[in-house]
């Protein structure tokens, strides 16, 4: 019997490890290394039996790329061990990933609660797109525990509680635990955005979040190449105690009355296959799977399922950097005379101060926002004079990039959705990159001059 070929994720791996190992193996047939990029849309049944037992979700493997994919395959079990979730699953954007997973566990008439420090895209998503489906949702301010609360409580039919672990544009830190106690009083789910934190300095599982949320193409890709999102599953949250979520709980009729947390549940069958029967489940990424993604289709290219996973083995490395850098760029600009206000949850002046230490002690993200004493028109023109760093929607790059988010992502928003976001007319966003800190602050340096 041949020897199999070496290169496996050790059981008891540290982060760092799981980042390179997590999720793939050596190919069997070549040896390769580095995940193969499988340019497939379809793939070969062995026999009738064998497709069927797949489509009826009797058995596991790649059908269709809509659905399955083995790249993407491999950076979902990539993510799900470095999260310490049971479960993930890919798609083509961060925005893909929230709608999959509320369209889980919403119909028409539902409701949930979101705090309403958040991107100016998620504000539209909630606040508009939703609206066409009869989703509402109520946004609270981050730290009105009461006022969320009584949100949850006065709508019987609030199905979930929502936030982002690091807020962007503010990169303000959330109490995740606080609020995963008010979610669960009322047997309902806390789901996290999770994006600019990334696993490696907050791992919202750990503190109570039941799902998380990503837009991979930001810190988890890290290079600004490649679009694409993820939802990840804990794997304990009982879907069918209360009756809240029938999509998830009830039979479903397009699998001929399977119930699929009765299959795939933390007490089920199949989730006995992967974990410790009685503990784990992946009941919510396979409705998400099997009912969303494959009827609305938003799926990840398995070429930048492939860029993602590659970048995901450089995070801790990347991430450190990104935190260090940034104290010292947010130091800068808190000790400028131009400056009026810098938030940063790394700065001990910051009202965040003491969550950032609790849940990320290894450093608060890359992302932050500030204002300059001349207002709207002077952060204009400083982010015009920036000469190295660039003008960019986007976060978590290697590279640093500034905005303004009030012309910018929170344009579409009204002027008070815009300042409880964080995204005053006078805001300037900027998410630190990899370069030499000195050089970043030469730049804005020469910029708040001009």
């Amino acid at each position: 019997m041949a020897k199999e070929f070496g290169g496996r994720c050790p059981a008891d791996a540290q982060f760092a490890t799981k980042c390179l190992y997590a999720g793939q193996e050596p190919d069997p047939v070549s040896g390769a290394r580095t995940c193969p990029i499988t340019m497939s849309t379809g793939f070969v049944f062995k026999d009738t039996e064998d497709a069927a037992a797949k489509f009826a979700l009797a058995a596991f493997g790649p059908i269709y790329t809509r659905i399955t994919n083995p790249t993407t395959d491999a950076v979902e079990k990539k993510l799900a061990a470095l999260e310490g979730g049971m479960a993930a699953l890919a798609v083509a954007s961060g925005h893909a990933a929230q709608l999959l997973a509320f369209s889980n566990i919403l119909q028409a008439g539902d409701h949930f609660v979101t705090t309403d420090k958040l991107y100016g895209g998620s504000v539209t998503q909630f606040s508009r797109q939703f609206k066409t489906f009869g989703w509402e949702c109520t946004f609270k301010p981050y730290d009105d525990y009461a006022g969320i609360e009584a949100a949850i409580k006065e709508n019987p039919k609030t199905k979930a509680l929502y936030c982002e672990a690091i807020a962007n544009p503010g990169g303000l830190v959330v109490d995740l635990q606080k609020l995963a106690e008010i979610a669960h009083k009322y047997d309902i789910p806390l789901i996290v955005d999770n994006t600019t934190a990334t696993p490696y300095l907050i791992r919202p599982f750990e503190h109570g979040a039941d799902v998380v949320i990503y837009s991979a193409t930001k810190g988890l890709g890290g290079h600004g190449n490649a679009m694409g999102g993820f939802i990840v599953e804990k794997g304990d949250f009982d879907w069918g105690k209360s009756g809240k979520f029938p999509l998830i709980s009830e039979p479903c009729e397009s699998y001929h009355g399977l119930k699929i947390y009765e299959t795939f549940g933390k007490d089920g069958p199949v989730a006995g296959m992967f974990g410790t029967q009685g503990k784990t489940g992946l009941a919510f990424v396979i409705a998400a799977r099997v009912l969303g993604l494959r009827d609305m289709g938003m799926c990840i290219s398995p070429f930048n399922a492939f860029i993602i996973s590659m970048g995901m083995e450089t995070l801790p490395l990347r991430m450190q950097k990104h935190c260090d850098n940034t104290l010292a760029v947010a130091k800068f600009l808190e000790s400028n005379e131009k400056v009026a206000w810098v938030r940063y949850g790394g700065l001990e002046k910051d009202p965040s101060y003491q969550l950032a230490k609790k849940y990320c002690p290894l450093g608060a993200g890359a992302l932050f926002t500030f204002g300059l004493k001349g207002g709207m028109e002077a952060g204009k023109k400083m982010v015009n004079a920036c000469k190295m760093i660039s003008l960019v929607a986007n976060l978590g790059d290697c590279r640093t990039l500034i905005a303004h988010p009030a012309s910018m992502m929170h344009s579409q928003l009204s002027e008070e959705q815009q300042k409880a976001a964080g995204a005053e007319p006078e805001t300037i966003r900027i998410s630190i990159g990899l370069e030499a800190a000195e050089d970043i602050i030469n730049d804005l340096k020469q910029a708040l001059a001009a």
